[in-house]
């Protein structure tokens, strides 16, 4: 079973197909690998150990990931009867459980994905790190523990990258997937706006700024599930037009050459690491080689650059403030500042004191945006726009810390690293991160790709083509494949 270890998610549910291993011999083995890798780096924080062995001697669904493990993200989907804490202590005080299942937890369930548990998670999603009050200690980075495996998804990026499961469920509302999987060495696709239902609770959170889907090894992995779960159900808000073709045919299908543009300044007016925009530079001269024209250039502005992160935060504690009270009502008394870390309450007074005009108006302000990239790219300028995933290498634990006078502090930070995630959570066009570089160090950097709404194809197709020519897959965190 340490062969498998070394398996995507698609080579794992093949040897099930095939009969060549059981799904009781996967996740028996996935257990034994999590009750031996997670107590080092803190990503499963609610086992489901048990249940997932009995899930796997019975009679599971004939989807395309049957009998392989999973683990759930500690927020958003999930199914009826798990644990559902998101990082929050006042939810774990009550013993709070998913009360039913959402579309997504189904759809994940329908694919054959046995489910192990759910993975740590900043409260309620907030940090581009996994360093919750509630947890016994932060979520640490496979390839160097000492730093952070990012956020919100972290618990399921380091999982992934650990070898626990080669696949697991992650969101994104400014970077959640993107970040996480950047930092672990992971592909992750965020799709556009609405391609995936929330259903049946949410509607477009935030407007729109949040999606879910997986963190994966494999190209491949990430377009079969896209492949089952997307698609609008009934009640929703809005929906995509349904692709031409099943994503996993993308993979395959290379690609024209393309027009492609190169951001290596900050969105917001900060700096970045030279790591970083080497790394970019050098995946550039990999796409010129396989015959595609990289360009320099800067996005036409829309304000100042400060005024993008203002906008963002205005959406975000608007969002915040609408879930403390949903989990007010949740707990069954008003929450207060006791319940939540600093930077939530923050978040959530903030929210409160702005009021809708100003949540309007930020929204308005970013559509602005979306229609000024759009232009660069409908007019034929650029086929895709390319950044470094994050300004800066992963960092090290307790960079974002929100116990000194202003907790917002920690806001500015997650500014800094994630100056090119949100503003593509704010325009809703899809972006995936590819694992594509390393530092000088021996750590993952990420290069990020961002598609016209709607162009997850064309990122699937360069995103196949560049595995194919720069492969990845056997590129594992130090000792995962010996352990």
């Amino acid at each position: 079973m340490t062969d498998v270890v070394a398996l995507d998610a698609t080579a794992q549910a093949e040897l099930v197909a095939n009969g060549e291993v059981s799904p009781q011999e996967l996740v028996a083995g996935a257990i034994q690998r999590a009750e031996k890798v997670n107590p080092g780096i803190n990503a499963i924080c609610s086992p489901l150990f048990e249940q997932a062995a009995e899930e796997a001697a019975g009679d599971l669904p004939d989807g395309p990931f049957r009998g392989v493990p999973f683990l759930f993200k500690d927020l958003g989907a999930g199914l009826a009867g798990q644990p559902m804490h998101m990082g929050n202590r006042a939810l774990k005080e009550i013993g709070m459980t998913m009360p039913y299942d959402t579309h997504l937890g189904s759809r994940f369930r329908d694919a054959g994905l046995v489910t192990l548990g759910r993975t740590a998670t900043p409260e309620l999603g907030i940090l581009p790190t996994t360093e919750p009050v509630l947890n016994d200690g932060p979520t640490k980075n496979p390839w160097d523990t000492t730093r952070s495996s990012g956020g919100s998804s972290g618990g399921s990026a380091a999982a992934v990258a650990a070898g626990i499961v080669p696949i697991a469920h992650a969101s994104d509302g400014g970077g959640s997937i993107r970040i996480p999987a950047s930092e672990c060495g992971l592909v992750g696709l965020k799709a556009s706006r609405a391609r995936i239902s929330q259903a049946p609770v949410m509607g477009d959170s935030m407007s729109g700024l949040t999606t879910e889907l997986v963190v994966a090894h494999s190209v491949r992995d990430v377009a079969a599930m896209l492949d089952w779960v997307h698609g609008p159900v009934p009640g929703d808000p809005y929906g995509c037009p349904a692709p031409a073709r099943p994503y996993s045919e993308e993979v395959n299908a290379g690609t024209q050459p393309l027009k492609i543009a190169l951001l290596t300044e900050s969105l917001t007016g900060d700096s970045l690491q030279p790591a970083v925009v080497s790394a970019a530079r050098e995946t550039a001269r990999k796409l010129e080689d396989l015959g595609h024209e990289v360009t320099e250039f800067d996005l036409p502005a829309a304000g100042e650059p400060e005024a993008l992160y203002k906008t963002f935060i205005t959406r975000w504690a608007a969002g915040m403030s609408q879930t403390s009270d949903t989990l007010s009502l949740i707990i069954g008394r008003p929450l207060t500042r006791d319940d939540v870390e600093p930077l939530t309450w923050a978040l959530i007074e903030k929210g409160r004191t702005e009021g809708g005009a100003a949540y309007l108006s930020a929204v308005a302000q970013h559509q602005l945006i979306a229609r000024l990239i759009a232009g660069v790219m409908i007019d034929g300028q650029f086929d895709l726009i390319m950044t470094p995933t994050l300004a800066t290498v992963p960092p090290k634990l307790g960079h974002f810390d929100q116990n000194g006078p202003d907790p917002m502090d920690a806001m500015v930070k997650a500014r800094e690293i994630a100056t090119f995630t949100g503003i593509f959570n704010a325009t809703g066009q899809p972006a995936i991160s590819l694992p594509l570089e390393m530092s000088e160090e021996g750590l993952p950097i990420g290069i990020q790709f961002v598609a016209p709404m709607w162009g997850e194809d064309v990122l699937i197709q360069l995103a196949g083509e560049l595995e194919r020519a720069h492969p990845w897959i056997d590129r594992r965190a130090p000792g995962v494949l010996d352990a």
